[in-house]
């Protein structure tokens, strides 16, 4: 099944994407991972599009320059075009042959321009430069450029560290300016919070009377992040939710078009393709879209774009409206098991004092083994969970019943009794859900690839106000499961 509103090029991976917007179409600029052994050098290649879920691969844009460059692999950057028409690609070269003073690998920031549109590149070696004083040179990286109306100067946000100080608290987003994007001069940090292991692709943004910074956290937490300022000197504001999405979707970097603001990250896979195996680094292009409320704060979800792609309605209800638990636990499933790919889209009136309640999917007949997408308004989140949980032994013990759910997968959100949205696209392995329109939480569900869908509560009740499953229809090449599904419910 082709899937859409995401992206995977073929025996490899995405990995963080540099976004650039151009007369109406995003050139989406990311890092190649093929995960071979050995390494074979990172390059840039480019995907584009004019509707953020058709993607069109035009191929490798930046090369590894190879074994002996100090651009054996190119990380992340950014685009910028300048007056004359030229655009230019900031970029991390990294090669582990090459060590600072720290014994590990430096990291260098790279410049290449291009006069033909992105479609070809020269390389300007010297224009290269590392670390500034004060600052760890294995840690130079995720160079971002913009031009500073204000100042009149083109301003460079870098991932840096510190020299010294607390081993995990030297992060910082050292900066440094130009006059011609040629040299570079150090300034002082332009963030400097003294929290993190270090903030990774950071960029910065000015969205009517507000500014933007977002980073991704690299930290225990690996989540990507914003902040919100009067100006580009601060103070940057923490807002109540303050992250992108959970622990799977990492690195996002944004783009705008039409007052409209896209964040382009990645869906991590996990090892082994198995609901246990560790989080990996790069996965499947996922694309969300923020939304500015009136104090500033920005709500996240689904583009629009991607919903429409499921555009035929099934007719499927539940056996009752109602579900209720006082002091125990109720679910109710559908008849059949769910197609490969659907968006489900499930209102919950919840009564005061509720515990729990949510969505079942992938769900066995009886409801007792699947996932779970669970509310809990007595704790303010969202988590995914799934039972069985992991076997951890023969004993009947022995079931990893003492984790309450995936730990890195909850999100933060505000559960007052009354109604609530929770929406879920599934598609393939990939499981995107958005409460209230504004937070969302992405996954990946590998061990189950089928099973039903429906609704529980716990300790508590519930009345289903909307219960409603799309699909993408016969003419966007749906399954027979789909087909199966839709006849079955009809």
């Amino acid at each position: 099944m082709k899937q859409r509103g995401f992206y995977k090029p073929t025996d490899a991976w995405v990995g963080d994407v540099i976004p650039w917007q151009e007369d109406g179409v995003f050139h989406l600029f990311y890092l190649h991972e093929t995960r071979q052994t050995p390494k074979e050098g990172m390059p840039w290649h480019r995907v584009v599009t004019e509707n953020v879920v058709d993607f069109r691969e035009t191929g490798e844009t930046i090369a590894s320059n190879g074994p002996a460059s100090a651009d054996f692999n190119i990380y992340t950057g950014s685009i910028v075009l300048d007056a004359a028409g030229v655009h230019h690609a900031f970029y991390t070269g990294q090669n582990p042959a090459n060590t600072g003073a720290d014994g590990l690998a430096l990291q260098l920031v790279m410049q290449a321009s291009s006069l033909d549109g992105m479609e070809t590149w020269q390389r300007h070696d010297d224009r290269t430069f590392g670390a500034t004083a004060g600052y760890e040179s294995a840690d130079w990286r995720d160079p971002f450029v913009f031009w500073d109306e204000d100042t009149q100067l083109w301003r460079m946000l870098i991932t840096a560290r510190h020299d010294n100080g607390p081993e995990r608290r030297r992060g910082v987003i050292a900066q440094c300016t130009s006059e011609d994007l040629k040299s570079w001069k150090p300034a002082a940090p332009f963030w400097d919070p003294r929290r993190y292991i270090a903030h990774e692709c950071p960029e910065v943004f000015k969205w009517g009377e507000w500014w933007y910074m977002a980073y991704s956290e690299f930290s225990e937490a690996f989540t990507t992040r914003y902040r919100m300022a009067r100006s580009l000197e601060g103070p940057w504001l923490v807002p109540e939710h303050d992250s992108l999405d959970g622990r799977a979707f990492y690195a996002a970097k944004s783009a705008a078009r039409d007052g409209r603001r896209f964040f382009f990250g990645w869906i991590a896979s996990r090892e082994g393709n198995t609901d246990d195996g560790a989080w990996q680094w790069a996965g499947t292009m996922s694309v969300l879209e923020a939304e500015q409320r009136e104090d500033g704060t920005l709500a996240f979800h689904p583009a629009e774009e991607l919903r429409e792609t499921f555009s035929e309605q099934l007719e499927v209800g539940l056996p009752s409206d109602r579900i209720t638990a006082p002091d125990s636990y109720a679910d109710m499933l559908t008849e059949e098991d769910a197609p490969e790919a659907f968006r489900l889209v499930a209102r919950f009136d919840i009564a005061e004092n509720t515990s729990e309640c949510g969505i079942l999917l992938r769900a066995s007949a009886d409801g007792d083994a699947g996932y779970s997408l669970r509310l809990e308004p007595k704790r303010g989140r969202l988590v995914f969970d799934r039972w069985p949980r992991r076997t951890t032994g023969a004993e009947q013990w022995q079931i990893s019943g003492d984790v309450p759910h995936a730990i890195e997968l909850e999100r933060p959100v505000t559960l007052e009794p009354g109604e609530h949205e929770l929406e879920v696209i599934v598609d393939g392995d990939l499981c995107v859900a958005t409460v209230d329109n504004s937070i969302v939480l992405s996954t990946r569900i590998y061990g189950r690839p089928t099973g039903r869908v429906g609704v529980f509560v716990g300790e508590g009740e519930a009345t289903i106000t909307e219960f409603s499953i799309f699909t993408r229809g016969t003419a966007a090449g749906s399954s027979s499961v789909e087909a199966e599904f839709a006849s079955a419910l009809s």
